[in-house]
C-alpha cells in the first residue's frame, strides 16, 4: 500500500509541476504578446431642436479617431451619429446629411462641411445608424496631442437640395485627445494615412476612401553592400478608418497587395517593392491584409539606409492594380538600417585552392617511400647463389613472420587448456 502511495505521490507532483509550468509559460505568452492598437472614442450628448426632419429631441453622439497621430500629417475623425427618426417618411431614397463644428487644438479640420451618413430608405420613418467622416490635419511640428472639440451639429438630408435641418448642441466641456507620436526610429511604428481610390477611375460607393493604417518596418539586423536586405512590412487597419473593400471587378483568383517602401542612402533603389498574396476577397466586403509582406532592397556601397512607408496596390500586377493608395509625401516616420562591407570573393575563393592543393606533398612523400626499396641494388654473395637481397639482409624476414604466428598460436592454445583446467577444479 504504502509503495502505491508513493506511485500516486510522483505522479500528482509530477502533473502538478507539469501544470505549473504550463500556467508560467501561459503567463509569458500573455506578457509578451503585443497590444493591438487601440481608437480614441468618446461620446457626447446633444440636445436637438424640433421643427427639422427629425423628431430626436436629444442623441449621443460618438467621436472616434486613432491612438496616435503624427506630427505634420492627417488622421481621420469619424462621428458616430446614431440611429434617427424622421417626422414624415420620404418618397424617394436618400442619405443623411451631417455637418459638426469642430474646434481642434495642434491641428485643423481639412475638409469641413456637410458630410453625407447612412442611407434613407423611401416610405420609412426608420433612418440606421451611420458614420461621417473629418480629416484633421496634425501641426508640423506639434508636440503633446491635438485636442478635438464638438460644437453644433446640424442634421438633413441629402435630398430634396436645401432642405430644413434639425440642430442639436451639446454643454459638454470634454475633449477628445490624440496623441502626437514622436516619431523616428527603427522598429518603430506610425499611423499613415493612405488616400485608396480605384485606378481605372471609375465610380463606386465604397470610394475613393481614406483608409488609416498603423505600419510597422522592420529592417534587417545586419545587411552587406551588393546584397539583398529583406525588410518585413506588417499594416493594421485602425478602428474609425474607412474599410478598404473590394470592389466590383476585383479580382478574386490569386489577388495580391503590393507594397511599396522608399529607400535612400547606401546606393540603394528609391523604391523598392514586396508581394504577397491575399486571402479569400469577397466583392463588396473588408480586404483582409497579409500578416506580413517582405520587400527586399539591394544597397550598393556602406552606409546608411533609411526607409519610409511608400504607396500600396491590390489586384493582380503592381504596374496595373486595381485598388491604388498613395501614401504622404512628408511627415513620415523613418527606418534605418547599416550596410556593411562585404565578405569579399578573393579571400573565400582561396580557401579551396589551398584545400585542395594540400594532399599533393602527402602523395609525393608516399610514392618517395614506396619505390625506395626498389632503388636499391641487390648484390650477389661470392661463390653463392642468387638470392637477392638476401646477401646483405641477413634470413628472409618471411620466417620470423611463420614463427611468431606460431608462438601466437600456441599461446592462444595453452592459455585455453589453461582455463579449461581452471573450471574443472572449480
Amino acid at each position: 500500500m504504502s509503495q502505491a502511495w508513493r506511485r500516486l505521490a510522483h505522479k500528482t507532483s509530477a502533473l502538478g509541476l507539469t501544470g505549473t509550468l504550463a500556467i508560467f509559460v501561459g503567463s509569458i505568452f500573455v506578457l509578451s504578446t503585443p497590444t493591438a492598437a487601440l481608437a480614441a472614442t468618446k461620446q457626447f450628448a446633444y440636445t436637438c431642436t424640433t421643427g427639422g426632419p427629425y423628431s430626436n429631441t436629444s442623441i449621443s453622439v460618438g467621436l472616434t479617431a486613432p491612438d496616435s497621430a503624427t506630427a505634420g500629417q492627417t488622421f481621420d475623425l469619424t462621428v458616430n451619429v446614431p440611429s434617427l427618426t424622421l417626422t414624415t417618411a420620404p418618397t424617394a431614397t436618400t442619405t443623411v446629411q451631417a455637418t459638426l463644428a469642430l474646434t481642434p487644438t495642434g491641428g485643423t479640420v481639412s475638409d469641413s462641411g456637410a458630410k453625407a451618413g447612412a442611407p434613407v430608405t423611401s416610405g420609412t420613418t426608420t433612418v440606421p445608424a451611420g458614420n461621417v467622416t473629418y480629416k484633421i490635419a496634425v501641426t508640423a511640428g506639434a508636440t503633446g496631442k491635438v485636442s478635438l472639440k464638438p460644437g453644433e451639429l446640424k442634421l438633413g438630408l441629402t435630398s430634396p437640395a436645401g432642405g430644413t435641418t434639425t440642430t442639436c448642441t451639446t454643454t459638454s466641456t470634454e475633449v477628445l485627445d490624440v496623441t502626437i507620436g514622436t516619431g523616428g526610429g527603427s522598429g518603430g511604428d506610425e499611423v499613415v494615412a493612405y488616400d485608396c481610390d480605384l485606378a481605372s477611375g471609375g465610380g463606386d460607393a465604397d470610394y475613393p476612401a481614406d483608409v488609416d493604417m498603423k505600419v510597422v518596418m522592420t529592417p534587417p539586423t545586419s545587411a552587406t553592400a551588393n546584397a539583398d536586405a529583406s525588410i518585413t512590412w506588417t499594416g493594421t487597419i485602425q478602428t474609425g478608418s474607412d474599410t478598404l473593400k473590394a470592389p466590383t471587378g476585383f479580382p478574386t483568383t490569386s489577388p495580391k497587395m503590393f507594397v511599396t517602401v522608399k529607400a535612400s542612402g547606401a546606393g540603394t533603389p528609391a523604391t523598392a517593392t514586396g508581394e504577397a498574396t491575399l486571402g479569400t476577397v469577397t466583392i463588396g466586403q473588408a480586404i483582409t491584409l497579409p500578416t506580413s509582406v517582405t520587400v527586399k532592397v539591394k544597397p550598393t556601397t556602406t552606409g546608411t539606409v533609411t526607409l519610409t512607408a511608400g504607396d500600396l496596390a491590390f489586384g493582380t500586377s503592381a504596374s496595373s492594380p486595381v485598388i491604388k493608395c498613395l501614401a504622404p509625401t512628408t511627415g513620415l516616420k523613418t527606418y534605418t538600417f547599416t550596410v556593411g562591407s562585404s565578405t569579399g570573393t578573393p579571400t573565400t575563393s582561396s580557401t579551396p585552392t589551398n584545400t585542395t592543393s594540400t594532399p599533393k606533398p602527402t602523395k609525393t612523400s608516399t610514392a618517395t617511400v614506396t619505390v625506395t626499396p626498389s632503388s636499391k641494388k641487390s648484390k650477389t654473395p661470392k661463390a653463392g647463389a642468387d638470392t637477392g637481397g638476401g646477401g646483405e639482409a641477413g634470413p628472409d624476414g618471411r620466417m620470423f613472420i611463420l614463427t611468431g604466428t606460431a608462438l601466437v598460436g600456441a599461446a592462444a592454445v595453452g592459455g585455453l587448456v589453461m582455463r579449461r583446467r581452471n573450471a574443472t577444479r572449480g
